[in-house]
């Protein structure tokens, strides 16, 4: 199984000594995507005030231009430990013990804007760029990231695909036509078979799954044996549209 996580705007500073290697990340055919991506962040940050602009950043944020100017040499920390907010503080990755959290590096990979798809213990640097920024001088990350990354899933060949990125972030690397996968929605139960999308409990919702994947480590292939093993961990889950799959919060 892999489960795809989409990041968080809120990260941790800081990180050992090693700064970021390509040639340790997972997807290792993004390398060239990776160099674009990340050749234009610096380019961008050496004018602030386009910088500002382009990363929608307040007064107080303006280091965040110093940050993404020294992606390349800052120290770094695995994936799962760099980013924090509501989906990751849920999932608590420091307190895994190693056998979990060495199964979320073989079966997590969560999707950056100027990385791609890095898997949960991948060592990277903190930065700041959403799904939604245009880099001056590049393309779209749209048209960098969604058939590169696309066609690395489909590579990669895994079993079972269980998404729970936003939409914004699947636009930059749908899951491969032909490979199993379900989409996870997170809802509430409105009464009368009717339900409703939930905002912050959704990360919490997914947060929490994620760490109780970990904790069992689970062999799924269906949607199906998702939702049998949700029901044993206390998780109510069920099908919805043709692909998905609801959680419920």
């Amino acid at each position: 199984m892999l489960i795809l996580l989409p990041p968080s705007e809120t990260k941790r500073s800081g990180g050992g000594r090693s700064s970021l290697d390509l040639d340790a990340l997972a997807l290792p055919s993004l390398r060239l995507q990776r160099e674009r991506i990340l050749d234009a962040l610096a380019g961008l940050s050496e004018n602030p005030s386009t910088a500002a602009r382009v990363l929608g950043l307040s007064p107080r944020q303006l280091g965040e231009i110093e940050v993404n100017a020294r992606v390349r040499s800052a120290g770094t920390m695995a994936a799962i430990d760099r980013y924090t907010g509501v989906l990751y503080d849920a999932v608590d990755a420091a307190s895994l013990a190693p056998a979990e959290r060495r199964w979320l590096g073989a079966h997590v990979l969560i999707h950056t804007a100027p990385l791609g798809p890095v898997g949960a213990l991948d060592r990277i640097p903190a930065y700041r760029m959403g799904a939604s920024v245009s880099l001056p001088g590049a393309p779209t990350l749209r048209r960098v990231w969604a058939d590169a990354v696309t066609e690395a899933l489909a590579h990669a060949a895994p079993r079972f695909v269980l998404d729970l990125r936003s939409e914004a972030y699947v636009a930059l690397g749908p899951v491969p036509a032909g490979c199993a996968s379900v989409y996870v929605r997170v809802v509430s139960d409105a009464g009368g078979g009717a339900v409703r999308a939930l905002n912050h409990f959704n990360k919490h919702a997914k947060g929490a799954l994620v760490r109780a994947l970990g904790e069992d480590r689970p062999r799924l292939s269906t949607g199906r044996g998702l939702a049998q093993w949700a029901a044993g961990r206390g998780l109510r889950m069920s099908e919805g549209a043709p692909g998905e799959m609801l959680l419920f919060a």
